[in-house]
């Protein structure tokens, strides 16, 4: 078989890649091509049942095909989906999330509903992290690679990270992994260095309207202003430390949580189990919704702010535990479970110590299709059915899909 040949891909697969079929049957995946298209593409790796090749041309180009906005496209590692207009990013995503479930997780009739667009489908990010190049310019890693490539412009962060990042300049830091810039309410601006070195280096902000925050082995240090920002959801607001994790789609982050008010009704609940529960996003709102809010959290810093987020609240509890020791550990007789696990999904001994608890209804909020399906399949083993799903656009332009199932035994 020629290393070069001109294929019409199926579909998109998670991971961003068009899925098409060679002339021998393997499957063939292709960055930045589209479905139905005809392209051009040479062979990059061959394996039995599979080949990965990169796009050379396109032939017969899709309707949905567009422009993409900035110049770093293809390069930088950040975006999938530039090429493809938005409404498509959104029917794909659907579509892919249905696939996984039944593929991945077993399941027959998947009840899913179209995928939530983000309200702003470019510069939505309250988060953007950066790498460092060997001369201490700030850049992303290239697509496929740790090798950084510096930027001269992102689309994807709010209007004031994109005023900001490109004023900061550097030497070069022997030890800084990555650094990230955070915005806020009232034009906050968190600037996080992640650092393998205990000792912190000088840092002036002098010219730039920031804190500045030190994370390395020996803690948090503050170089400039404080350690955390707030930002406000649903108009409430929450305190948010450099090493926490927080939704970077405060917007979209808004809608997932009217969903999941939505979804768990009015109550009152006797007991609701918040696992993984962070800085108290969800547990903030659903607390007046029931007498008895357990959160669990292993972060200590998303700990002390899921602590000064929910003060207001006697009847909340918190665990600052993995969520496998103390599930395991302790009866909660809960009425409702929700569960926010990052891209691993959740562990076996999480998963059968929430099983173990034998909550009538569970609200399971995913990052990662692949491992939701997989959850799946224990889910439905352990009794419970789907009823509803959702996908979150949480991350235009790219193939992220979060997504909001509930689920009832």
């Amino acid at each position: 078989m020629p290393d070069t040949l001109d294929i019409r891909p199926l579909s998109l697969v998670y991971g961003g890649d068009a899925f098409g079929r060679l002339p021998d049957g393997r499957a063939v995946f292709v960055p930045f091509a589209l479905p139905g298209e005809l392209v051009r593409v040479r062979l990059v790796e061959q394996k039995r049942g599979h080949a990965r090749a990169e796009l050379l041309e396109v032939l017969e180009p899709s309707p949905d095909r567009i422009t993409p906005r900035c110049s770093h496209y293809t390069v930088c590692g950040g975006c999938h989906y530039q090429h493809l207009s938005y409404p498509a990013q959104l029917a794909a995503k659907t579509a892919i999330l249905a696939e996984q479930l039944r593929r991945l997780g077993g399941l027959g009739e998947v009840p899913i509903q179209p995928a939530v667009p983000s309200p702003q489908p470019w510069n939505y990010r309250n988060h953007l992290q950066f790498h460092l190049t060997a001369e201490g310019r700030l850049g992303f890693q290239r697509a496929g690679s740790e090798r950084v490539v510096p930027i001269q412009e992102c689309h994807l962060p709010e209007p004031l990270i994109n005023q900001v990042w490109p004023q900061i300049e550097l030497e070069p830091l022997p030890g800084v992994e990555r650094l990230s810039l955070r915005a806020g309410a009232d034009d906050e601006l968190l600037l996080v260095f992640e650092s393998s070195d205990p000792e912190p280096f000088e840092f002036s902000v002098e010219e730039l309207p920031v804190s500045a925050v030190h994370l390395g082995p020996g803690g948090t240090l503050v170089l400039a202003g404080s350690d955390s920002l707030v930002i406000e959801v649903l108009g409430r607001p929450f305190q948010v430390s450099a090493g926490s994790f927080f939704q970077v789609n405060t917007p979209q982050a808004e809608a997932m949580l009217r969903h999941v008010l939505e979804l768990v009704g009015a109550g009152p609940f006797q007991t609701l189990l918040d696992v993984y529960c962070g800085v108290g996003l969800f547990s903030a709102f659903l607390a007046p919704r029931t007498r008895r809010l357990v959160g669990i959290e292993l972060s200590p810093s998303a700990c002390l702010d899921f602590a000064a987020n929910l003060d207001e609240f006697e009847h909340v509890e918190l665990y600052e535990a993995d969520a496998e020791t103390v599930l395991g550990s302790v009866d909660f007789h809960p009425d409702l479970i929700l569960v926010d696990p990052p891209r691993a999904g959740l562990g076996q001994a999480a998963l059968d110590g929430l099983l173990a608890q034998q909550a009538p209804r569970l609200v399971y909020i995913s990052c990662d299709p692949a491992t939701l399906a997989r959850d799946s399949k224990r889910l439905v083993a352990g009794g419970y059915h789907l009823v509803s799903l959702t996908p979150f656009d949480l991350f235009p332009q790219t193939y992220h899909i979060e997504s909001i199932s509930l689920w009832e035994r």
